[in-house]
């Protein structure tokens, strides 16, 4: 559907990328819909973790079938709908590369319609860039008014009843977090430089923050008991399922060299092997029930297709056009160098034993363990 669309830009909206699949789901909903929502809260499900649309004509031969683009537990999907249907704020927290950012985004486009409604939080995030700012050649020849005004996100998400996004909300400062208290509590905005009348800015229906928030960074800048109040909070796990979690970076890597332009076979072993490299390494243990070291970066799912497609573009660029475990192991070195050299001798000691032992297997794993070299660089 649209997401073969070709474009000049390296990453779209999911509101454009999917746009074919939210007119479906818009043209035949027949649920309730919430003030504020472009769609029904079953049918914002469906548009995440995929499922059939009745055609125009109600019957099956023209039924639209919608893919999966969240890959977990469908219960968080469904509790995270229910928060925004509330008066509270919902924060995803979890693991660096849970999804947690993707499935904001998704539910801001079926919701809004809009997902670009967004705040990267950092250390140097100001509250200009939050709320709003002013464009000061105006504001100095006229004064403080709409014209002269620069809505920021927050600003927006109130005047058009959208959806706000809060990325890493952890990562700004104490001050410019607690800049959401009365936001979410009262709904409104106050303007100080704006006449009396005009001053307080109200909240339109379909409102809402949706924040993200990393478990690594916890204690970077603690959110304030008064602001985790007003929001709900969903842990986002890992994928547990393996099966699930091949299914997406296959998905997810197949999508990124269309985008790329490439062509070339994946195998289905080398696909098994990598994401089983990372569950190991993940959990700290083997499906064999071994024990094995975790390393201290984040084995997550977003760096699994990281390395996929890496994989993908060594062998397409340097090698047969064949993806193989050799692949593999060089483009994991970027992850395991990422937050401690101590990794890479984890990932040593992993192929050493383990790869050792599921070399007899032949193909990609034998190409995994006889390609451990490269790791003594």
């Amino acid at each position: 559907m649209s997401e073969s669309k070709s474009s000049t830009f390296l990453k779209l909206p999911a509101e454009q990328l999917f746009a074919d699949e939210l007119a479906a789901l818009a043209a035949n909903d027949h649920g309730h819909r919430p003030e504020g929502w472009n769609l029904s809260p079953a049918a914002v499900k469906t548009f995440i973790v995929g499922g059939t649309v009745a055609g125009p004509d109600g019957r099956s031969k023209s039924a639209i079938e919608i893919p999966r683009k969240y890959y977990g537990d469908d219960i968080v999907v469904e509790r995270a709908i229910v928060s925004l249907l509330g008066n509270r704020g919902l924060l995803l927290v979890g693991e660096p590369g849970t999804a947690k950012s993707m499935l904001s985004e998704l539910l801001a486009a079926a919701i809004s319609g809009d997902s670009t409604l967004t705040i990267q939080g950092t250390a140097g995030t100001t509250e200009d860039q939050v709320k709003y700012s002013w464009n000061y050649g105006l504001l100095l020849t006229e004064g403080p008014s709409m014209r002269s005004l620069v809505p920021g996100p927050l600003f927006s998400g109130m005047k058009l009843g959208k959806v706000v996004r809060f990325e890493e909300i952890t990562r700004c400062q104490a001050e410019i977090q607690d800049t959401l208290v009365s936001l979410l509590s009262d709904k409104t905005l106050l303007i100080p430089e704006f006449g009396q009348a005009d001053r307080v800015l109200m909240a339109a229906r379909g409102f809402n923050v949706i924040a993200t928030a990393n478990l690594r960074d916890k204690g970077v800048n603690e959110m304030s008991s008064a602001l985790k109040r007003r929001f709900h909070f969903e842990t986002v796990p890992p994928i547990a399922d393996k099966q699930m979690e091949i299914e997406l970076v296959r998905r997810q890597t197949e999508l990124l060299l269309r985008e790329a332009d490439v062509q070339m076979k994946y195998p289905d072993d080398t696909l098994e092997l990598l994401v089983t490299t990372f569950q190991d390494l993940r959990m700290g243990k083997t499906d064999e029930g071994a024990t094995i070291e975790k390393p201290s970066t984040v084995m997550s799912t977003a760096e699994a297709v990281a390395v996929s497609f890496a994989a993908c573009l060594d062998a397409h660029y340097f090698g047969s056009g064949k993806v193989g475990g050799e692949h593999i192991t060089r483009q994991m070195l970027g992850t395991v160098f990422k937050d401690n050299p101590e990794d890479a001798r984890k990932l040593a000691h992993y192929l050493n034993v383990v790869g050792k032992v599921r070399a007899h297997r032949g193909g990609a794993w034998r190409a995994f363990y006889e390609s451990r070299g490269v790791l003594k660089a």
